[in-house]
């Protein structure tokens, strides 16, 4: 009895001390609070708002739960795991691969994403075959990150595999270092290297170290499942309804494809043609509310920013406008620099007014782009397929995938407008948010002596971000 009675007790006591699930906790403290890194491919501050794409996966998900999002950076992967297991946030989204090194310290929700790790070498350099080419040169990654998992496995097989950490530099930091040829080698995510080839047109991948590596948010590995089961039902909801495809597409899908020679031809089109119409970018940007960098994007993905360009179907200036586009918007010489800016301007602006604003942004733009480029009524067309294959009509990656569908005679001849070289607007509007984000890039490199820090925005550190409901 004695016994019975010790035991009793002594469980009585381990529930009093016992800590409430995590979910419960969350909900009580009214906050969810995160723990990621500052970098392009996880959260940055924008022009005035928080952003980047884990930014917005968390703080869809802290929506969901009704509670504030408090974002707290980190300027290290060796930080994150540290401060989800002494309790100083409830997770980590900081685009983590699910290691074998990290199972045993965390837990994970279910994947959002599948990257992979490069070995990333300079174009001119040589490009190694197998490791046993970089034998005498240096790799240098991350310090705590998977690439030095990754490598650190390597050397079971290869030996004498030369490769160090680097605990105070970004993934962006070491892409940078290759392309100037301060380091022949790093290893980084496909993310990180389709974001940062753009700005560094030099960087080629040499090998591929891992395949489908698994992307995911880290929990404590201390009370229950419950946050980490709510996480899941969410992740599993948005990849239901497509918001996760989008969220992706924002911050990726214009990197696709890669041109060495187009971006090489635009930096030097920035430094010598560029200065002759910047002004008049500008002064059309504040006139119609727009952003500058979009209107001096369209105009080099028209004419290169070349006045006197022309089409074989008439269109001409540096905005392309035709003879009845010009009467449009009350331009009288397309061929002149200033008009044909403005008048490219009011233009996309009437377009993005017809769109609507039940379109969000960014799609809202980027159908607007299209609509530039292949027409309106085309760009309807395209959205009433999109209904038809019970898609939203209101999300540019199911438009985007709807516009090619224009030149199949199955699709046109079901919609009022018929026939389209539907697949043009979709490299259209890829080219320009490439054209635009390197245009910041370079902004930001000539603001700074000491070059951007990532290539969206401004990657403006903050020891706490706050998302109030």
């Amino acid at each position: 009895m004695r016994a019975l009675i010790v035991c009793v007790a002594l469980c009585a006591l381990t529930s009093v001390h016992q800590p409430p699930p995590l979910l419960d906790q969350v909900l009580e403290l009214g906050e969810l609070r995160v723990v990621t890194r500052n970098a392009p491919t996880t959260y940055y501050m924008g022009a005035d708002v928080p952003t980047g794409p884990e930014f917005d996966l968390v703080n869809g998900f802290a929506e969901e739960l009704g509670v504030d999002l408090v974002i707290q950076p980190r300027s290290a992967v060796a930080d994150l795991i540290p401060a989800v297991r002494s309790g100083q946030a409830h997770l980590a989204a900081a685009g983590l691969s699910i290691t074998e090194e990290r199972l045993q310290k965390v837990v994970f929700s279910q994947p959002y994403q599948q990257v992979e790790q490069h070995l990333v070498y300079r174009r001119g350099n040589g490009k190694p075959d197998t490791l046993a080419d970089i034998e005498d040169a240096e790799v240098v990654v991350m310090a705590g990150s998977s690439h030095a998992e990754t490598l650190a496995a390597l050397t079971q097989d290869w030996p004498t595999l030369n490769w160090r950490e680097d605990a105070d530099t970004e993934s962006a930091e070491l892409l940078e270092a290759v392309a100037s040829g301060e380091i022949p080698f790093t290893v980084a995510d496909s993310t990180d290297f389709s974001i940062n080839r753009q700005f560094h047109p030099e960087l080629r991948i040499a090998l591929d170290l891992d395949v489908a590596n698994s992307i995911a948010w880290a929990f404590p590995t201390y009370g229950g499942r419950s946050l980490v089961e709510r996480a899941d039902q969410y992740l599993q909801k948005i990849r239901r309804n497509g918001e996760l495809t989008r969220i992706l597409d924002r911050y990726y899908g214009h990197n696709d494809d890669f041109d060495y020679v187009g971006t090489r031809a635009f930096i030097r089109h920035y430094e010598s043609r560029l200065p002759r119409y910047r002004e008049m970018f500008e002064s059309a940007a504040d006139r119609t509310s727009l952003d500058w960098t979009l209107l001096a994007a369209i105009g080099y993905q028209e004419s290169h920013w070349r006045r006197s360009a022309v089409s074989p179907t008439g269109v001409r200036g540096i905005m392309m406008l035709t003879r009845a586009t010009a009467d449009y918007v009350g331009i009288q010489d397309r061929e002149d620099p200033a008009q044909s800016i403005a008048g490219g301007a009011a233009f996309f602006g009437r377009l993005k007014e017809r769109i609507g604003d039940t379109v969000p942004e960014p799609d809202r733009t980027w159908m607007a782009l299209a609509a530039y480029n292949v027409g309106y009524f085309h760009l309807k067309d395209a959205r009433q397929i999109v209904e038809m294959q019970q898609g939203d009509p209101n999300r540019w990656v199911d438009v985007r995938d709807a516009l090619p569908l224009l030149a199949q005679r199955r699709w046109y001849q079901r919609v009022e407008h018929g026939y389209a070289r539907g697949w043009e607007p979709v490299t259209y509007v890829e080219n320009i948010r490439n054209y635009r984000a390197i245009l910041k890039w370079l902004e930001r490199q000539n603001d700074s002596p000491e070059g951007p820090a990532a290539p969206e925005d401004e990657l403006t550190p903050s020891p706490e971000v706050v998302a109030r409901r």
